[in-house]
């Protein structure tokens, strides 16, 4: 029914095909980045990790300052074909003139600006409907497993192209024809400004009053929160190929087919998630997801030589589902009215997981050294985030 309310509604339709063609993107440039700046543009590992830190500097810094920005304005359109022509220049230099230079323009640059572009679609989609509830979490979870199915379609074009001999500056071939074709979709179907079918009021606050909204401790607490139960998926992201590299029977064949099952189980799960979302409070459901989803972070340095490895994708992308759909409407139900603002919450949420599975990491090195420890403690990270967040708002309600 969900899926069908999606396809009808033309506004819901463009999003769905935007983050489809966003997936593509990403999957095109993301995992192979390290790849293409060390060893095919010849960086120091030291000069990819300050780009990475400005890349996460100026990703943050956009959506948030964007996100205000579009709220303040209700200049929404110009703002995303801003957003999306900035990746398609990114992608597009690399692909004509890959340098040093270029990679810092385009991953340091011109692509972490067009990754606010994923915040200010769900924040059309609020826009657009005004369900509330259960029935914006099913709208929304549906459109976001577009974006998980592109990612995983093209991460397997790519297995196969690599396989079959296709250099890796390739991947900008892709990239940049998903990038004009996203490009070229918002130009011609998103709402022009002011002629939209839905009021979009300008907020009338400045970007201090906008900050201080975000950083009132109701907001910001939970904000915390919910990135303490997102860093479990940016630790699994940096143990998976180390687990397996360091296991005598596995390989970069079993990472790559390990995390391709995690995103294919994803989108079922994401289409299934509106069947349960009336039934459980909000909090209640990403407490749920937070428990099956650090179960397989836990166990997967463990079962590495089992067979029973291969049960807890099941797990990871049931408890996935749950994680990275349900806090899109969380946030914008905790800035009501704010819905470019509550879209930016998705870049800061990601900075805090990536800081707190940075910190998880270190720990669990100094405690025991090893990848299991290094898993329990980044687990306990996440279910404690998820305990405070179920008990933050049982309070509330």
């Amino acid at each position: 029914m969900t899926t069908l309310a999606v396809l009808r509604d033309p506004t819901l339709r463009l999003i769905a095909w935007a983050l489809l063609f966003l997936g593509a993107l990403n999957a095109s440039v993301y995992p192979y980045q390290s790849l293409v700046g060390i060893e095919r543009i010849g960086l120091s590992e030291p000069a990819f990790a300050l780009i990475l830190a400005l890349a996460s500097a100026v990703s943050v810094t956009a959506s948030v300052l964007l996100g205000i920005l579009s709220d303040q304005k209700a200049n929404r359109r110009r703002i995303a074909l801003f957003t999306a022509a900035s990746g398609t220049a990114g992608v597009g230099l690399m692909l004509v003139a890959p340098s040093p230079l270029t990679f810092l323009l385009c991953h340091g640059l011109l692509f972490p600006v067009a990754s606010s572009l994923y915040g200010q679609l769900f924040a059309l989609a609020r826009l657009a409907r005004a369900d509330d509830g259960a029935a914006r979490d099913a709208i929304l979870s549906t459109i976001r497993s577009a974006m998980s199915l592109s990612f995983l379609a093209m991460l397997i074009v790519w297995t196969f192209a690599f396989g079959a001999g296709v250099g890796v500056m390739a991947v900008y071939l892709s990239g940049t024809a998903a990038a004009v074709a996203l490009t070229t979709l918002l130009a011609l179907k998103w709402p022009r400004d002011g002629q939209t079918a839905w009021q979009d009021q300008p907020s009338g606050l400045n970007f201090t009053r906008a900050l201080a909204e975000i950083a009132n401790p109701p907001i910001l607490i939970r904000l915390l929160l919910l990135g303490a139960i997102a860093s479990a998926g940016n630790l699994y992201m940096i143990l998976t190929s180390l687990v397996f590299e360091a296991s005598p029977t596995r390989d970069a064949g079993t990472t790559a087919l390990y995390i391709g099952l995690v995103a294919g189980w994803e989108v079922p799960f994401m289409l299934l998630l509106p069947l349960i979302t009336h039934r459980f409070r909000r909090a209640t459901l990403i407490g749920l997801g937070t428990a099956l989803y650090v179960t397989h972070l836990a166990l997967m340095p463990i079962l590495t030589e089992s067979a029973w490895l291969w049960a807890l994708p099941l797990l990871a992308g049931l408890g996935g589902a749950a994680i990275l759909t349900l806090p899109i409407a969380y946030y914008q139900d905790l800035l009501a009215g704010r819905p470019g603002t509550a879209g930016a919450m998705l870049a800061l949420q990601r900075l805090a997981a990536e800081l707190l599975a940075a910190a998880a990491f270190a720990t669990g090195s100094i405690l025991g050294g090893s990848y299991a420890t290094i898993a329990l403690t980044g687990s306990a990270i996440a279910l404690i985030g998820a305990a405070l967040l179920c008990w933050l708002d049982r309070a509330r309600a």
